[in-house]
């Protein structure tokens, strides 16, 4: 996926033209999940639901989030 240019960005670090999100863990780790970018809300929301059906009963469930792409997140 190209990288959005920085010199778009809001003021609040979203560049709206490259519309991406990652996956956050609520704990604030990193693994395969939290790697992935994605070019929409709806594709990200996908791959989670593909992960928590596979670990539909797990006592150790992490919790995740979908968060917009910031310009410094892809920037760096």
């Amino acid at each position: 996926m190209p990288q959005p240019n920085c010199s778009t960005a809001s003021p609040f670090g979203v560049n709206p033209a490259a519309n991406a999100y990652r996956i956050v863990r609520d704990d604030g780790s990193e693994d395969g999940i939290t790697r992935l970018r994605f070019s929409s809300y709806d594709d990200a929301y996908d791959e989670l639901e593909r992960f928590y059906a596979a670990t539909c009963c797990s006592d150790e469930r992490i919790e995740y989030s979908i968060v917009p792409l910031s310009c410094t997140d892809a920037c760096d």
